[in-house]
């Protein structure tokens, strides 16, 4: 499989993915503002899984851009990291009905797992193309994906006490990610 294809399925199984969330947002049963009040919650929680979901998206493509090759271990790392994602609809739907102890930590969970495969994607990457690669070297220690995983778990911990504060730090994570993670696509610009 050449990488073209592994792009292409990805951004398909991602396309899908959002399709599904936007599928659960359901229209208000009138034309009343406080009917469309009522979806308020629904519609954050889809608000910041859709981000989450673009920032994973964005990134991904960043990161292929610099790959020469892959390899069986990267499409194991790959399907990894879209099983994740796949759980966004589910998660979504479940926190933004509710926004409770449980819900907050599941989706929290699910962001914690999909970092962590997307971190063990580009270790797979580095490995495959080496230490002294340009994506090892535009990837460097990863300090905001370190951050990310570390404000996941403490976000989990914290959902079963306040869960506002998880979804404030789900928030902040995504915040810090809006801008693209541009290393990777300046360091390939050096070598054009």
């Amino acid at each position: 499989m050449t990488k073209n294809r592994l792009e292409a399925f990805s951004d398909g199984v991602i396309a899908i993915i959002v399709t599904i969330m936007v599928l659960e947002l359901k229209t208000p049963e009138n034309g009343t503002w406080q009917a469309l009040l009522d979806k308020q919650a629904i519609f954050e929680s889809y608000l910041l899984s859709f981000v989450m979901v673009w920032i994973y998206w964005n990134n991904h493509h960043h990161l292929f851009q610099s790959v020469k090759k892959i390899n069986g271990k990267v499409l194991l790392a790959n399907g990894h990291l879209l099983f994740w994602l796949s759980l966004m609809p589910f998660v979504t739907g479940w926190m933004g009905h509710f926004f409770e102890p449980l819900p907050v930590a599941v989706f929290g969970f699910v962001l914690l797992m999909a970092g962590v495969a997307y971190f063990i994607l580009t270790r797979v990457l580095i490995q495959l193309h080496g230490q002294d690669s340009s994506l090892s070297r535009a990837i460097g220690k990863d300090k905001k994906g370190i951050i990310s995983l570390l404000g996941y778990s403490t976000a989990i911990g914290l959902a079963y006490f306040l869960p506002s504060v998880s979804c404030f730090i789900y928030v902040a994570i995504a915040i810090m990610w809006l801008i693209p993670d541009k290393r990777i696509e300046d360091f390939i610009e050096e070598f054009e």
